[in-house]
């Protein structure tokens, strides 16, 4: 199996990371040059990590991860995101629609390898690209770690992407309490100015799914009109419903 796919339409810069990652790191790297190429290759084939560039011929990098992100085969595949436009808002947007992390250029190339073999990392506690998440010890609450970085269940792990477990996070901080999608803008993104109230919204919906694949269902509340609030698992059940 091919370890990364490299989906760039500058042959210089894709040559340049095939030749870091395949020589430094010994890793298996195919190249394709635009969106269009790469859809057709992972329907056919599996790889641990994509590197996509954002602005590409034809499908356009933003659309191919919208894509990845749709289909359950690439769903959980991580993606490091490549753009020449490095504002925060375009960060900020490919973050939303599912990209791991991201990579500005020019880039340095430990920079490249840092961030990739940190996915990778990331990728292999999960039990892999591609795995289903497996659930966590029911009727036990959250934590944060140590470190502040992770969000575990009985010592497990929760399997989030970074933007779903930093909502989490400020979630979990005011059990009980409503938080209004401005709320949640100004501390997860920090640029509400530049993000619509929606982002939220669309951001709670995939914390949702990712946390009821690990059978944490209920945990985050709507409350219409206002915003959101969290629910320890412990506390289901004496609460009334939605």
């Amino acid at each position: 199996m091919t370890d990364i796919l490299i989906v760039e339409d500058d042959p210089d810069i894709a040559g340049l990371m095939r030749l870091q990652l395949v020589h430094r790191k010994g890793l298996a790297c195919t190249v394709v040059e635009d969106g269009d190429r790469a859809r057709d290759w992972l329907l056919r084939h599996r790889c641990r990590l994509v590197i996509l560039d954002r602005m590409l011929p034809g499908i356009s990098g933003m659309q191919l991860l919208r894509w990845m992100r749709r289909r359950q085969e690439t769903a959980a595949v991580p993606v490091l995101m490549v753009t020449a436009l490095g504002t925060t808002r375009e960060r900020v947007y490919g973050l939303r629609d599912g990209a791991d992390d991201y990579l500005p250029k020019p880039f340095d190339p430990d920079e490249l390898l840092a961030r990739v073999e940190a996915l990778l990392r990331r990728a292999e506690r999960h039990g892999g690209a591609g795995s289903e998440a497996e659930p966590v010890a029911r009727g036990v609450d959250p934590v944060l770690s140590d470190d502040g970085m992770a969000v575990l269940v009985g010592g497990v792990e929760l399997q989030l992407r970074p933007m779903e477990l930093a909502l989490l996070k400020a979630l979990m901080k005011r059990p009980g309490k409503v938080r209004s999608r401005e709320q949640l803008l100004d501390e997860v993104w920090g640029v509400d100015h530049f993000v619509e109230p929606r982002t939220v919204d669309v951001t709670i919906k995939r914390l949702r799914q990712a946390l009821e694949r690990q059978g944490l269902k209920g945990c985050v509340r709507t409350v219409r009109g206002v915003g959101y609030c969290y629910r320890p698992p412990s506390s289901i059940g004496s609460d009334p419903e939605e």
